[in-house]
């Protein structure tokens, strides 16, 4: 299929609300949207008949609400988005804890896409993208006591990235940094030990392969100097999407990576607050779609 799936997220927040907003400013061709012609009509109307994909949603659409049939819809859509055989992938955003009320115990979309869409050992990444402003998260969503380093991990993951960007950015060389994972890079240890015992020994690997990264750097300053290099790689989800967020709002991607199909998402949630108000801004969908068109 030579078009672009996007899904409208959970029923019960802005993901209608923001597509509609960014298809009807867009105008796009080869669309194909996977959600439910009464949940389109309850937030909006679109410009243009688009093709749709419908998924069951016999519920009441009770904006801001997290229930678990909201959680079964949002679920459904991205598993079908993976089925269909798009050439790329947009999803509005989810809500995880209405995801686990429906007893699918994947911690976001990223998950949910690795499970259908990931082969021969594939792993799907999490690249975070606001023009030339690139971060890339070691650890997805993970707990901060939970985080797990391991050499090995930083290897492979950082390669993939590599791989990436030659394949689909066009850039043969990419400048990598490294963000430290303790404050001041360990202090020789005196800090914490992950510099020397697992990001150094990673990167002095991922050079003998021939790739360009830093020795690991204190994260509260390597940020200053993003726009030095073609992706920042954080250890963790704030250490990351914090800098980025910050500077670029809205305007921040989330794009899953490593799989035979690009994904990107608006960097924002669900935003129940103001589900229903038609107040929500599409500039982070209208990004997401873009990313892909």
């Amino acid at each position: 299929m030579n078009k672009i799936a996007i899904t409208t997220g959970d029923p019960n927040g802005i993901g209608a609300e923001i597509t509609i907003k960014a298809l009807n400013k867009l105008n796009p061709e080869n669309i194909v949207l996977i959600s439910n012609k009464r949940v389109l009509d309850f937030y909006g109307k679109l410009n243009k008949d688009y093709e749709i994909i419908e998924i069951p949603y016999v519920s009441e659409i009770e904006p801001g609400k997290i229930t678990k049939e909201a959680g079964e819809f949002s679920f459904q859509s991205v598993k079908k988005a993976c089925e269909i055989g798009a050439k790329a992938i947009v999803t509005a955003p989810v809500a995880k804890n209405a995801l686990y009320m429906a007893g699918h115990k994947f911690n976001g979309q990223t998950e949910i896409l690795q499970k259908y869409l990931a082969h021969d050992g594939q792993l799907a990444e999490m690249l975070f993208v606001a023009g030339d402003f690139r971060v890339l998260i070691l650890t997805r969503h993970v707990a901060l006591k939970e985080i797990n380093l391991s050499r090995e991990m930083v290897v492979e993951k950082v390669s993939n990235l590599k791989d990436f960007f030659v394949s689909h950015i066009g850039i043969n060389d990419p400048k990598f940094a490294l963000c430290a994972f303790n404050p001041h890079a360990g202090e020789d240890g005196i800090l914490g030990r992950e510099e020397i015992e697992i990001l150094q020994p990673a990167v002095d690997e991922l050079r003998a392969r021939g790739i360009n990264i830093t020795n690991p750097l204190p994260a509260d300053t390597l940020f200053v100097k993003a726009l030095n290099y073609d992706c920042c790689i954080a250890n963790y989800h704030d250490q990351g999407l914090i800098p980025i967020k910050t500077v670029a709002g809205d305007k921040t991607v989330n794009m899953t990576i490593g799989l035979d199909i690009i994904r990107t998402s608006p960097g924002h949630g669900t935003a129940f607050d103001i589900a229903g108000k038609n107040i929500a801004d599409e500039t982070g969908m209208i990004e997401a779609i873009k990313a892909v068109l």
